[in-house]
């Protein structure tokens, strides 16, 4: 079986699985350009029907930090932003229309349209950018036959969509997004159902992730380890906020294989 080395520590695993948002790709690059956009449309639409009304800044709605121009620049990990599916963050700002005294439904169709609208930009800007070292740890493990999967809080084609602008879909068999599954991080479900597509047992793999949910997941399922990744940000203090992890990394280069078959 591989030999999964993390730093001088090695961990037999058949397959490996990945969070895509802060794991995979730069969080702050896709998501502060796309919850600005989203924030901004949503504001515009309701604040022309209730005129009397202010919205909660966004940094107190979904957890994030912005500086003096108000650009988001860093990000609670145990936030909304971070941990929340798509449907959470549109919820909390439906609440916002509706206790201005929209009617839920109009609060939420006006939610709705301006996530359409902060996509339609983001396929235009197409702000998805590989944090270092993740292209050749993934070129390694597909070279050495190594199975791997994404497991994210996402939605599936919106995962598939940024896998494709990173230039990396090809390297996963298998995709889950939280539309996929009744239960989402912190609960097994979606480890469960990767494993299950892979032909693996949750054992068998390895799950690495940016936030405790996904450490979370992987301990409840019985992953082989969980590997938190520990991006910080100039805003970000000391503190660990990956509390159920096996192991912990700062970055891809404390990573790589041992053992495989060069075959592939």
């Amino acid at each position: 079986m591989p030999k999964l080395m993390i730093n001088k520590r090695s961990y037999s695993v058949k397959g490996i699985l990945f969070d895509k948002d802060g794991t995979l790709l730069d969080f702050i690059s896709l998501w502060g350009c796309w919850s600005e956009s989203l924030y901004r449309n949503y504001s515009s639409k309701v604040l022309a029907v209730a005129t009397d009304g202010v919205i909660n800044p966004i940094s107190d709605l979904w957890g994030t930090v912005h500086n003096a121009a108000g650009h988001i620049t860093d990000y609670s990990r145990n936030g909304p932003l971070a941990m929340g599916s798509i449907g959470d963050m549109l919820a909390i700002l439906a609440w916002q229309g509706y206790r201005l005294g929209l009617p839920w439904s109009e609060s939420m169709q006006f939610a709705r349209e301006s996530k359409r609208l902060a996509d339609e930009e983001m396929e235009q800007v197409r702000p998805a950018y590989p944090l270092p070292g993740v292209i050749d740890f993934l070129k390694q493990c597909h070279d050495q036959g190594m199975p791997m999967g994404i497991v994210t809080a996402d939605e599936t084609a919106e995962a598939e969509k940024h896998l494709e602008w990173l230039g990396i879909r090809q390297f996963f068999k298998v995709i889950i997004g939280n539309d996929l599954v009744k239960q989402g991080k912190p609960f097994p479900e979606m480890l469960n159902k990767a494993c299950l597509e892979l032909g693996l047992a949750p054992n068998q793999v390895a799950l690495i992730g940016d936030t405790n949910s996904d450490m979370q997941m992987g301990k409840s399922a019985g992953a082989a380890v969980t590997i938190g990744l520990m991006i910080k940000y100039a805003s970000q203090s000391n503190e660990c906020w990956l509390n159920d992890a096996n192991v912990l990394i700062s970055s891809y280069a404390e990573l790589h294989l041992e053992g495989s078959t060069d075959e592939g």
